[in-house]
């Protein structure tokens, strides 16, 4: 392979990496605690890998699905005559209230299953003593 092409590929890896490294770290915790689930299943642990699952599908809402929606979403809604209060809500629903609430729901239900985890230990452990 000549010197120009395999530093090409080298780095068209690593950009792909950077990327999406947010996504390939969300799908790393959701096997993780997927394997976790499996092992030993917690209340907590379902949480935490709903959580990671949510994170992941926010990330590549932004990326490749924010777009196309509301493109197909305003062009379904707005037919004949054109709608601003329509246009309006739509926008701002789509890519500023979605973009933000499902980062902080992701997150709320990891904080929710590590502190479902920990208390529920805390409450076993008191109750053998």
């Amino acid at each position: 392979m000549a010197p120009d092409t395999q530093q090409n590929v080298i780095y068209t890896v690593y950009f792909i990496f950077l990327h999406n490294f947010e996504a390939i770290l969300y799908s790393i915790g959701i096997i993780v605690t997927t394997l976790l689930a499996i092992y030993k299943p917690t209340r907590g642990r379902i949480l935490i890998m709903w959580g990671f699952v949510i994170l992941l599908f926010a990330f590549e809402y932004e990326k490749h699905i924010l777009e196309p929606l509301k493109e197909q979403t305003l062009n379904s809604l707005i037919t004949q005559r054109e709608s601003i209060r329509i246009e309006y809500y739509v926008t701002k629903i789509l890519t500023k209230a979605v973009p933000l609430l499902l980062p902080l729901f992701g997150w709320f239900l990891i904080v929710t299953g590590i502190f479902f985890d920990r208390i529920l230990q805390i409450i076993k452990k008191s109750l053998k003593k």
